[in-house]
Parts: C-alpha cells; structure tokens; sequence
C-alpha cells in the first residue's frame, strides 16, 4: 500500500468539521446503563469459546499536578496516600475479572495509562504487576506487547529500570512542547533534560518500541516555535511520533477553563502547524500511520499497516487485532466478545462496587449485527486507508452496493474531492484524504446519520 499524504489546505478547511475518533464503533456516546455487569459476565463467558488471547488497560487515574489542556479522566492531587486504597481495590477487581476468563488465554498485549500511571511508588508498581501476573497468564518478553504511558517529570533512569524489569517493553513519553512560554500557558513545566534521561534509560534498558507525544494548537504556539520543537524530537529518534489537535472544550472539561482562549494560534496558524509538522516529519523518514500517528518504516505500526494486520481500539493503533480487552480500574473501557463495557467514573461509586463484590461495570453496548458490519469497514479504512469489497460481502453475506446505498451517496462529494475513489473491487482513500479519514468513515456511521444537532465530539483537524 502507498503510505503517502497530501496536505490540501482547501479541502481541509471545507471538511474540517466534529467527528468521532473512531477509537471504537459505535463510540462510547451510545453506550448505555442497560448494559451492566451481568451483560458483561456474560459476555466474558461467551468469549471463553473462542479462545482469543487477552489484553488488559489499567486506569491509574492520579496525577500530580494537572495539564490545563487535559481531557483525560483523571485526579488532580499531590496526596500519595490515596494511591494504597485504589491499588487495593484494583487488586480485587482483577480477581473479579480473572475467575471470568480462562487461565489458558494468554495476555498479548497489557498498557498502564492514566492519569499518571508512574504517580504509583515502585513497590507500587512492583506489586500492582505481581498480581497481574498472579491472576492471569502473560505473554513472554519477546511476543508480549507492555506498554506504559510516563510523563518525565515523574519519572527517572531508575524508574525506567524497575519498569522493564517487571515486564514493560515499550512506552510512549509526554512532551507536548518544549517551548517554556507555552509549558507555563498550560501548567506543564517539563525541560528537554527530564523527557532525555527516560528516553535514554529506555535504551538503555532494551525497551522496543518508544513513542513521543505532541500537541498542535497549545496557547502562543506557532510554526516557528513548534518547529522548533519538533527539531529536537526528530534529533532524539523516537520509534513513533504522536501529534494531537488541542481541542479546546471548556464547557466539557473543567481544566481547559484556564487557558485563555485569545492566547490560542488562530485556526490559520493551526493548518500551518499541522502542514509544517507533516513535511518536516516525512522529510525524516516518518510513515504516516494515520489519525495523529507517525512511525518509522521498519517500526511494527508500519509493519502491521502494510500487511493488513493494524487495528484500532481505545488506547489508539495496535498490532493485535484478536485480542478481548479487559479494562480495568475507575473509568476504563474493555471490549469483550461483541459488547462495551465501562467501570464507573466516579472513584467512590468504583469502591462501593468492589467493596460489594461486584463488578464496576455499570455501562456498555451489546452489538447488533449492522454494528459488527459498520465496525468491520471503518476499522479496515482507518487503519489501511482501502477496504476490499469482495472481502466484505463474503465475511457478511451482504451485496456491498445495497446494504451501503446510503454511504456511497455521502461519499460522492469526497470522490469528487479526490478524497477517495472506489470500484467494484476496492475503496482506496487517496492521499489528499488520508488526513481526513474520520470524514470518510463518519459516511458509513449508521448513528451519527440519525442525529441532529451538535453531535459532541473534536474537530477532525
């Protein structure tokens, strides 16, 4: 598959509307408390069948000090004593969910986020691991995929030790910008010396993958400033490169409130950021994976997406397409069999569960068969840029042309755009559309074809 991109400023103003991120279909705005704990247990029994290998997120929800342009769930607070009661009541969950599943299905692929997930001492994640291991059985180093999420300032050489000693072989590091006038704007002073001592200790140590994040549309950011950034964490060679839109909602979340809107780069000013980034990152050597996501050509994103094998789920782009995620801890997500499922958000309803025996799962969707197909299509076009038709109507018995009448006839303008372009064979999203690829996939979401009205989610750009 061609991996290349067009940046298109015409096109991308035009279509640069609200649109789910498609981390999952249907998203998590149509889940629903009918779903519950006995749905999911369920669930969990049926997946027993298939035999799939696991994977498991962990919600660590702490964080010292709070990022003003953070979206994430988490819980703003310097008090290292709650850490012991959440880790214990984390604890009995995974003893919850482990006498759900199999011991024979091996755990592929494990992710800590947060939050902060290094907030936790190292015993603390010494142990947290210990009874992972107690309850379910991992994968071994070499076709394991551990990931955990580290923001330098709480971490070090040490911390980056321990981490690949109890079983971590890759991360992804928290930069946003260097600049210092844009680090104070959004309460997140991290110097170039901090985001260098883990990455270097992360070679160090053998870690096999490192990702580094960025963050475009920040206050007093601008082409200059971000380049310049973006030079020092090109100069460091991280395996994959990550670079998010700011999507400034503060309505939606509490933190974005202080940041002063004027301060903002103009929409304008944002374009060229992104336009700039994408040059700069391909001129070194990057593949654009998609979305916001840039990797190396011989990283295993790269690989995946040039055999087909690349898939998506709630922490972004991944290697194992097979696998039913457990999420667990406050807030977490897990997909399981043909459902969603969600733990409560709020940490006392999340303890009260436990203390009770239940499990927190308070939330979800049991997927019909129209959603199964729809998710099929999006996640084969997000994650490859083309769909085989073919391949589609055998694995689901339907005459392509039909059962997506209404689809095809959101896509004809992009056709138009060049966009995309389609035969009876193939959809191909060409590189002019790549960048718009949430545009092309919302043609093909039965949910958001029903609704009126703002529909809640970011910008696409």
């Amino acid at each position: 598959m061609e991996q290349g991109i067009s940046f298109d400023l015409d096109l991308i103003r035009r279509y640069d509307q609200s649109g789910p991120r498609y981390t999952s279909y249907p998203t998590a705005v149509e889940f629903h408390e009918g779903f519950d704990a006995t749905a999911y247990a369920a669930a969990c029994a049926r997946s027993n069948v298939s035999k799939r290998p696991l994977s498991l997120y962990f919600h660590i929800p702490f964080c010292d000090t709070v990022c003003f342009y953070c979206a994430c769930n988490k819980i703003a607070t310097k008090d290292r004593s709650l850490a012991p009661p959440y880790l214990e009541h984390l604890y009995r969950e995974i003893e919850m969910q482990a006498a759900l599943f199999d011991r024979d299905r091996v755990v592929e692929q494990l992710h800590w986020g947060g939050g902060t997930p290094t907030f936790l001492s190292h015993d603390q994640m010494q142990g947290l691991m210990q009874q992972t291991r107690r309850h379910f059985t991992l994968a071994d180093d070499a076709t394991g995929e551990y990931s955990i999420e580290i923001d330098p300032r709480e971490a070090d050489a040490a911390t980056v030790t321990l981490l690949r000693r109890i079983g971590f072989n890759r991360m992804s590091l928290g930069v946003q910008d260097f600049d210092p006038r844009v680090q104070e704007a959004v309460n997140r002073i991290q110097t170039e010396a901090q985001t260098l001592e883990v990455l270097n200790a992360a070679r160090a140590e053998g870690f096999r993958s490192i990702s580094l994040d960025l963050i475009y549309g920040l206050p007093f950011q601008t082409v200059a400033s971000f380049l310049r950034t973006l030079d020092r964490i090109i100069a460091f060679a991280p395996d994959r490169v990550s670079v998010f839109n700011y999507a400034h909602l503060p309505e939606r979340f509490k933190p974005q409130r202080r940041i002063n809107e004027p301060d903002l780069p103009a929409p304008e000013v944002k374009l060229d950021i992104l336009q700039s980034t994408i040059a700069r990152l391909n001129e070194a050597g990057y593949v654009y994976i998609g979305m916001d996501h840039f990797a190396r050509p011989d990283d295993e994103l790269t690989l995946a997406q040039r055999a087909g094998t690349l898939y998506r789920n709630f922490q972004g782009y991944s290697t194992h397409a097979d696998c039913d995620l457990i999420g667990l801890g406050v807030t977490s997500i897990g997909k399981v069999d043909t459902t969603y499922g969600q733990n409560r958000r709020a940490l006392e309803e999340y303890y009260a569960d436990i203390d009770a025996g239940r499990l927190p799962v308070f939330r979800g969707l049991e997927l019909n068969r129209d959603d199964l197909i729809r998710r099929d299509v999006i996640t084969r076009l997000i994650c490859h840029f083309e769909l085989a038709i073919p391949t589609i109507e055998s694995t689901w018995d339907i005459v392509f042309a039909d059962y997506f009448a209404d689809a095809l006839a959101r896509l004809n303008p992009m056709i138009g755009d060049g966009l995309v372009e389609i035969d009876a064979g193939k959809i191909r999203i060409l590189p002019r559309g790549r960048l718009l690829v949430r545009n092309i996939c919302m043609a093909f979401d039965a949910y958001l074809a029903n609704k009126t009205g703002p529909i809640g989610f970011s910008k696409v750009i």
